[in-house]
């Protein structure tokens, strides 16, 4: 809908390669969730049960105290996702799109889910019972998603109370006066008692102030562990290397991302993308999306191999768009990986000797005549 609405006011708020970047590290996320949410909730009752101080019952009073404090706490670990070193390792790839839509409000990660549930773990211990606290961040999820947009001006009297559009445009944006600002997530009145609030007044330019310029989704997700650890390396003294990890990003030598880019990343800069590339890459990324509905919508009826299995056929997928972006030759070889697997699953399914001799023959032939193949593949989806 934001698109089709910015379209009709010619309003070009979408690259495609952002857009497709900032879906994979989502898809990412809520596929990795369906492993781990559980064990999320079950850290909250495991502190609420050993450790709670008081024995808090939901109450229409309590549950907005809760609704509270779960936003301040949330303001607390955002800040420190930016101002402390380890934690923006986790929190950067939220700030690598050049785009600001509702594509970005996506590109959140598994770090930033395990870093957050380190700060909302105070709250099972105050007293809040984890069907609470989990109820609660539900609803406080879903809020800041739609924050990422241009479409949506100024809200008169809503700015002073709440977090909105032009509140998240400056948080960012990479403007030397917008930088650390409006951390809040829903109320903007912790960043106005805590100094950290700025008004909109000039266009924000969005990502970060030194753009990552790759689609590579692994490296999306691990550049700055690698900065980190470069510069850890680099650093002389136990003090100097803590303050690697502890310290604030400005702090990082900014000639460490070109060394290690040098090193993890090919130096080939691709400029065309073809209307036959981008559609395959459509393609690719609806299959997944499908694929992931469908896996989080029958979770409890398919065995716990085969959703490991369909995971990992995500997974895969998510890697080659972002490598098929950058047009890397070896995305030939984790496209015959991908293959693969529906084979293996048939086969499990379908244990008879005629399936076995199929998916047999068509590996043969595929492995015999690879070049040929490798050669129409790559002319296919790259021109």
């Amino acid at each position: 809908m934001e698109y089709y609405i910015a379209g009709k006011k010619g309003k070009s708020y979408f690259q495609f390669n952002e857009s497709v970047a900032n879906l994979n590290v989502g898809v990412a996320e809520r596929l990795i969730d369906l492993f781990t949410a559980g064990g999320f909730y079950f850290v909250y009752d495991y502190l609420h049960r050993h450790f709670a101080l008081f024995d808090i019952k939901p109450t229409f009073l309590l549950w907005v105290a809760l609704l509270l404090a779960t936003d301040l706490l949330r303001y607390w670990y955002h800040r420190f996702g930016h101002e402390v070193n380890i934690f923006w390792a986790a929190h950067i790839v939220h700030h690598q799109s050049e785009d600001f839509n509702l594509t970005t409000g996506a590109r959140i990660t598994i770090f930033q889910a395990i870093v957050r549930t380190g700060f909302w773990s105070i709250l099972p211990v105050i007293g809040f019972p984890a069907d609470m606290i989990t109820s609660i961040l539900i609803v406080h999820g879903l809020y800041p998603f739609f924050t990422h947009t241009k479409l949506v001006d100024k809200l008169g009297i809503l700015e002073y109370f709440f977090v909105t559009p032009s509140h998240h445009r400056i948080h960012h944006a990479s403007n030397e006066i917008y930088l650390d600002k409006n951390y809040g997530d829903m109320f903007i009145i912790w960043d106005k008692l805590f100094g950290t609030f700025a008004k909109e007044t000039e266009p924000p330019i969005y990502g970060l102030t030194q753009p990552l310029q790759s689609y590579s989704f692994m490296w999306q997700h691990f550049h700055y562990f690698v900065e980190l650890t470069y510069a850890f390396k680099q650093r002389k003294g136990f003090r100097n290397k803590l303050n690697v990890l502890f310290g604030r990003p400005e702090g990082i030598d900014p000639s460490g991302r070109p060394a290690v880019e040098k090193l993890f990343l090919s130096q080939r800069k691709v400029q065309a993308y073809s209307h036959r590339l981008r559609g395959y890459v459509i393609v690719r990324m609806v299959f997944a999306l499908v694929i992931l509905f469908l896996l989080l919508l029958l979770e409890h009826y398919v065995p716990i191999w085969l959703q490991t299995v369909v995971a990992f056929f995500i997974v895969i997928t998510l890697i080659n768009s972002g490598a098929i972006l950058e047009q890397r030759r070896w995305v030939f070889y984790l496209e015959y990986l991908r293959a693969s697997l529906p084979g293996g699953v048939a086969y499990y399914y379908y244990p008879n000797p005629t399936v076995l001799l199929l998916f047999t023959g068509i590996l043969i032939g595929s492995l015999w005549y690879k070049k040929p193949i490798q050669k129409q593949y790559l002319r296919l989806i790259y021109g």
